[in-house]
């Protein structure tokens, strides 16, 4: 058995309730294509990953999605806020005895298994390891000890997040991966192609 496990957090797809800001601009039907896509995206690379996988759903575990029962563990997020919700699905993980567990975001087209794998081995010799997005969130967080500080006291969806949980990591080695785009907005999907229809 592997000691490394992939935690994917998901919204579930559901017209009106995913992408909000994305769809200030193109309406919540295109804003639910899009995330759809996005999750595809998501699922195609996690599932080459070397880890077990578990996905967090938002809202509740569904059946027969793409998440596809060989590939992926089915859970549901717990919490009030995103910090809390991340805290407990580290602390589900931790205590089936993983030893190095990564975070990751549903909606970046320009995450890939490399860097995801990359992130695993930066983890061998560094306390945590980060993702930076650049709205100034993250898109990865991986750790090997559960350190609480990081998913408090946070301001969450807003550029600061980064900045505030770098702190966190005071007095320990972190290491921080390459800047990605995470897509929130409209602007954030025209360096993709497959989008050019939307401007």
């Amino acid at each position: 058995m592997t000691d490394k496990a992939l935690i994917i957090f998901t919204r579930n797809p559901e017209l009106g309730k995913c992408k909000t800001r994305l769809a200030n601009s193109v309406g919540n039907e295109e804003a639910l294509k899009i995330y759809t896509h996005l999750l595809q995206h998501t699922a195609s690379i996690t599932k080459k990953v070397d880890a077990e996988r578990f996905v967090f759903y938002s809202e509740n575990i569904q059946k027969d999605d793409i998440w596809e029962d060989a590939f992926f563990h089915k859970q549901l997020q717990q919490g009030n806020d995103l910090g809390e919700r991340m805290q407990n699905a580290f602390e589900v993980l931790f205590s089936k005895k993983f030893k190095k567990i990564i975070i990751v975001g549903s909606d970046l087209l320009d995450l890939n298994e490399d860097t995801i794998k990359k992130a695993y081995q930066r983890l061998e010799e560094n306390d945590a390891v980060i993702g930076p997005a650049e709205d100034g969130g993250y898109y990865l967080l991986g750790i090997k000890t559960l350190n609480k500080s990081v998913f408090i006291d946070k301001d969450w969806g807003t550029e600061t997040v980064l900045k505030q949980t770098k702190k966190d990591f005071f007095g320990q080695s972190l290491y921080v991966l390459e800047t990605l785009n995470d897509i929130d907005y409209l602007e954030d999907l025209k360096p993709y192609k497959e989008f050019d229809y939307l401007f």
